[in-house]
């Protein structure tokens, strides 16, 4: 991958791109860095990956923690795409990415001219009870220190219920308590746990361009009913289902490329949007 850096509000953003071709904008989820989406990027799609790591993600500087929100790191994506004069692109995104990428393509509809959604947390709603998880581990962080946190965590009727239900997202939501800075971390889970894309469902009911939505099962924090009513709501979309990384990450990561190929090809095919 290449490094690159783009500031916005004097705050420092780095930049990853992979591949060559037209700019498929393809961003992280919460806590997460630009690895996440390049290892489910089909690298001989003809498309450049770009991912900007969010404020307080990856190399990026983190800038004041109460601007922490999901408008703000999408306004981020946005200046860079005006700047850099990427658009219109497709865009795309994980978890919160996909957040981002719905909020995007709701208010500025000019600047994209695709949109897949892998694993959504969120609809339209702020604060979801699916992301609870995630902000009980910002909380604990908050209050004690990361191995007492831990501790804290580990004694909670979350973790006992996710060990069966959702061992990916258990995963993920130890790792949070070995990653630097712990006070970020929990500013970043405590804040975007609590916010949404800032969208109404009219406004995703109106988006007319080619959409995918991608979810798996055995996965709480983003679950598949959320995956499948968000795709009927959005004119056109298509629905796929991978195999959950519960049950194979490497499958996980060959379905998930297999389906952006698709995606991507899609688009490039001039695909019509028809009417609700």
């Amino acid at each position: 991958m290449i490094s690159l850096l783009y500031e916005r509000r004097g705050v420092r953003l780095a930049v990853w791109e992979t591949g060559e071709g037209p700019a498929m904008i393809f961003q992280h989820g919460l806590c997460g860095d630009a690895g996440q989406p390049a290892e489910v990027f089909p690298a001989a799609s003809g498309w450049r990956c770009v991912t900007l790591e969010c404020r307080g993600h990856g190399q990026s500087e983190a800038g004041e923690p109460e601007e922490f929100s999901i408008a703000t790191f999408s306004g981020d994506v946005v200046s860079m795409i005006e700047a850099w004069k990427l658009a219109p692109v497709v865009l795309g995104g994980i978890s919160m990415g996909a957040a981002m990428a719905l909020c995007i393509a709701a208010r500025r509809p000019e600047l994209v001219r695709g949109l897949l959604l892998a694993r959504p947390a969120w609809m339209a709603e702020s604060a979801p009870a699916n992301m609870r998880p995630n902000a009980l581990v910002g909380e604990l962080l908050r209050r004690f220190p990361a191995p007492e946190a831990r501790v804290q965590f580990e004694a909670s009727e979350t973790a006992r219920k996710l060990s069966g239900a959702a061992p990916d997202n258990l995963t993920s939501l130890r790792g949070f308590f070995s990653r630097d800075p712990a006070a970020i971390t929990a500013e970043l889970l405590c804040r975007i746990s609590a916010d949404g894309p800032g969208v109404t469902q009219a406004q995703i009911r109106a988006i007319r361009i080619p959409a995918m939505v991608i979810g798996t099962a055995r996965d709480f924090v983003h679950s598949l009913e959320m995956a499948k009513e968000l795709a009927s709501w959005i004119p056109g979309a298509e629905m796929v289902e991978i195999t959950p990384k519960a049950v194979s990450r490497e499958q996980y990561r060959a379905d998930f490329r297999a389906a952006v190929a698709r995606f991507l090809k899609r688009v490039e095919s001039g695909a019509v949007i028809g009417g609700d």
